[in-house]
């Protein structure tokens, strides 16, 4: 169970609405629906991974602490929720150095794992997992093995595994999809999960635990349980994607945690280093800078 923790204004599909400038002077909901999430967590004896933004602990030290806290594990997703392939690399290893020193500072512990915003590491921008490797990441899981406009590597193994790299090792795992002939389908959560319906979650969950004998990575943020959120002026597939059955997902949330069981990303990883085969980097592409 793996939570971004970002505020509604954060996403990248409304970079071109929202100016950064302008985030402080927002009203900010990702406290009130992370302690929502804290709390169903508790309900259910369920603890997670929270994908924390750097720009997020600065703000709100206090939240992180909560967190960590509450027993679940803090990781990155970076300091400024800004897309990996839009940034050049010495940008990119500021943004997970701040973030790792602001989450560590705020949550006592060591941060290990890593998310991008929008799952942004393709094709164009592995270089980032020499960078993580480099700046003390263990693991990241911001592959996503499908075709999508904004994200995407489909010839990526499905499953968490080992990447060697110049730098050292890395642990990819990657976000939950389900093989159909030659497609991989998402299942994974976020906007599947609110679009697509519970029934499409739950069947692939089952697939991949029973059919494969493998867990699965279900993420969601806080701002998809909260549909009095502030409506930002957006093209319509951005809103229909951002604010489709908001009001729905508290309740399926409930019930997937009552018709599976979770765990933070560690005991994921964990099973990952013991087990997973060892592997090249996910694309032999070349890249420099």
């Amino acid at each position: 169970m793996t939570i971004d923790v970002e505020d509604y204004f954060h996403v990248s599909a409304f970079d071109g609405v929202v100016p950064r400038a302008r985030w402080d002077s927002l009203e900010s909901r990702v406290c009130v629906n992370t302690e929502r999430l804290l709390q169903i967590f508790d309900d259910y004896e369920v603890k997670a991974t929270f994908f924390a933004l750097g720009c997020v602990g600065e703000r709100f030290p206090h939240l992180v602490r909560r967190i960590a806290s509450s027993g679940h594990e803090v990781a990155s997703h970076g300091y400024g929720h800004r897309l990996i392939y839009d940034q050049t690399p010495r940008a990119f290893r500021d943004d997970v150095r701040r973030a790792k020193a602001l989450l560590e500072s705020a949550s006592g512990a060591p941060v290990l794992g890593y998310r991008a915003p929008s799952y942004s590491v393709t094709p164009r921008s592995l270089w980032a997992l020499d960078i993580l490797i480099e700046e003390g990441y263990r693991y990241d899981t911001s592959i996503f093995p499908i075709r999508h406009d904004r994200y995407g590597i489909p010839t990526s193994p499905r499953h968490p595994y080992v990447i060697h790299r110049a730098a050292g090792e890395l642990i990819e795992a990657p976000a939950s999809t389900m093989a159909l002939g030659p497609m991989n389908l998402p299942v994974a959560g976020g906007g599947y999960f609110r679009i697509l319906g519970y029934e499409w979650t739950r069947w692939g969950i089952e697939r991949i635990n029973r059919g494969e004998r493998r867990p699965a990575i279900f993420y969601l943020h806080p701002w998809e349980i909260d549909p009095d959120q502030p409506r930002l002026r957006a093209g319509f597939l951005s809103r229909f994607r951002h604010y489709r059955n908001l009001d729905k997902t508290e309740g399926r949330l409930r019930r997937l945690l009552s018709d599976f069981r979770f765990g933070p990303m560690a005991s994921v990883i964990d099973t990952a280093s013991a087990s997973a085969p060892a592997g090249q980097p996910v694309l032999a592409l070349p890249y420099a800078w």
